[in-house]
């Protein structure tokens, strides 16, 4: 097994299994690989058999069940393309995929998703929506995912929400997705964050004067970045092992995350990404974010160091630090700690439900709780 390959799984298995891939699946993928030059197609091959079961399913009219496999088989081809950077025309076409089975997965999922297309600069974001059932309009939490993460990878945290009364809107920004070939990786979300308002304002059934924001890795980034930029507009907001500095942590990433920034922002060599990463730096404008924000980190993250999250707790005015002890990157490995807790924390500032899920909300409004 090469060091590229040992570093993917030591990194990430626990984000796999906590992201829509079975144990199972992920102990036979990496098992049958030894050069990283495999990686994608094995998974790719993996990802044809879950989509297969989905596109039986929907010919056989089991909606609810092609909708899962789809999502599914979507979830494998992003990982086929996860940090692919070495073939990028083999990363396209996985990538394709993913996009392709997750649109169709959209209209069965429980519940249902939606595409909403944003212009943006020279190229577009792309958002999923996914509201709760009943009569809207919902309060929405804002979903950014990471360096190389997109909204197809995200449905199961987009659930801890959505069973909470709070609306989804998980979106590919610069650099991410749908975005990374036409939008760079860039430092200031300011503009981001003003084209994803308006859009949401065009969604009838959010209701963005409750908007929060959430964000895991680079997204955790990107989520202050968001808060600072909309000030009193946003209600609440939920970094997940964001750095305060991304450029600090250059010297510590693994390989495969420095090359896969290097061209998701779109420079020729090392030391150009170093200084792109530089700009991602939250020193000007943590001190902008007026709403509350909570600050999720493992100690024992082996990307991120933990000093990152301690340095955006000072500077982030009124921030409350969740730091797991012994949580790895994005503390997938210990999603249970924190992924209710945040789900309970910003419904609770949105106005969403956290209460007993067999208690409608009338019932509660009538006893006054």
């Amino acid at each position: 097994m090469d060091e590229r390959v040992a570093s993917a799984i030591a990194h990430w298995a626990p984000r796999f299994t906590a992201n829509g891939v079975t144990p199972a699946d992920f102990a036979r993928v990496t098992a049958s690989v030894e050069t990283w030059p495999e990686w994608c197609g094995a998974w790719v091959a993996l990802g044809e058999q879950h989509e297969a079961l989905g596109r039986e399913a929907l010919a056989e009219g089991r909606l609810r069940s092609g909708g899962e496999h789809l999502a599914q088989a979507a979830a494998y081809y992003h990982f086929a393309k996860f940090v692919f950077v070495e073939d990028v025309e083999q990363m396209k076409a996985a990538h394709a995929r993913a996009v392709a089975a997750y649109t169709d997965a959209l209209p069965h999922l429980d519940p249902p998703g939606r595409r909403v297309e944003i212009a943006f600069e020279s190229g577009r974001l792309v958002a999923v929506v996914r509201t709760p059932y009943g009569e809207g309009p919902f309060p929405v939490v804002l979903m950014v995912p990471g360096l190389d993460s997109t909204k197809e990878e995200i449905r199961s945290t987009e659930q801890t929400f959505l069973d909470r009364g709070l609306a989804t809107f998980s979106v590919d920004g610069p650099g991410q997705g749908e975005a990374e070939y036409d939008v760079k990786i860039r430092g200031d979300w300011g503009p981001v964050a003003e084209v994803i308002y308006d859009a949401m304002g065009a969604e009838p059934d959010l209701d963005r004067d409750r908007l929060g924001v959430w964000g895991v890795s680079l997204g955790g980034y990107y989520s202050v970045r968001v808060m600072a930029a909309l000030g009193d507009r946003a209600r609440a907001g939920v970094a997940l092992a964001g750095p305060f500095n991304f450029g600090e942590c250059w010297d510590g990433l693994p390989s495969l995350t420095r090359d896969t920034f290097r061209v998701r922002s779109g420079t020729a060599s090392d030391d150009e990404a170093r200084a792109v990463a530089n700009t991602l730096d939250l020193t000007e404008v943590a001190a902008d974010v007026s709403a509350p924000m909570l600050l999720v980190f493992g100690r024992k993250d082996r990307l991120i160091p933990y000093q990152q999250a301690e340095k955006a707790h000072a500077a982030v005015p009124g921030s409350e630090l969740l730091m797991l002890e012994d949580a790895n990157h994005g503390c997938a490995d210990y999603s249970p700690w924190h992924r209710p807790r945040t789900a309970d924390w910003l419904a609770h500032h949105l106005g969403g439900d956290v209460g007993d899920p067999g208690v409608t909300a009338e019932a509660r409004a009538k006893a006054g709780v």
